[in-house]
């Protein structure tokens, strides 16, 4: 069967019979792909129940009807189960994890920035923004050095909006 490069969606032949199923699968295709958002990605075995519409990106290990499907998007629909298979790039959002995952060469990955801070390598290096902190005031006996390279410190966390002001 022909298709796109970038999906993998089925194209039309010419003078093909039934092409309704081929252009039906190809939007169903589009749905699954475009602004993804999948219910989770921890999921090796289908769901009992699904709804359709919903989403899933399958996880290593994958069983029953997701046998051989491992990190496909697998969407359920009227008709049953419907893969798409990511390419570089791809992006999806994850109900369960609350943000987004993307592909690559090692498969899917958390994206770095989410909702509780910045990850590096799976290690949270920049938390949730916090309170603000005061200048240096006070004291028996000042260092105008000490209070100025604190000020400092404060002034560019602030500017790049790690505190509060």
């Amino acid at each position: 069967m022909m298709e796109t490069n970038r999906l993998r969606l089925p194209l039309l032949a010419a003078g093909q019979a039934q092409k309704e199923l081929i252009r039906n699968e190809a939007l169903g295709l589009i749905d699954l792909a475009v602004q993804s958002c999948v219910e989770s990605a921890d999921l090796a075995t289908p769901p009992a129940t699904p709804v359709a519409g919903q989403c899933w990106i399958v996880a290593a290990g994958a069983d029953q009807a997701w046998s051989g499907r491992d990190d496909a998007l697998a969407a359920w629909t009227d008709g049953g189960w419907l893969f798409a298979t990511p390419g570089a790039g791809w992006r999806a959002w994850v109900q369960d994890r609350g943000h987004m995952m993307h592909f690559g060469d090692a498969g899917w990955a958390d994206a770095p920035a989410r909702g509780d801070g910045y990850y590096v390598a799976g290690q949270r290096v920049v938390g949730e923004r916090q309170a603000g902190i005061a200048d240096p005031a006070g004291g028996s006996a000042p260092d105008a050095e000490a209070r100025g390279a604190i000020s400092s410190i404060l002034a560019i966390l602030r500017a790049h909006g790690l505190i509060a002001s």
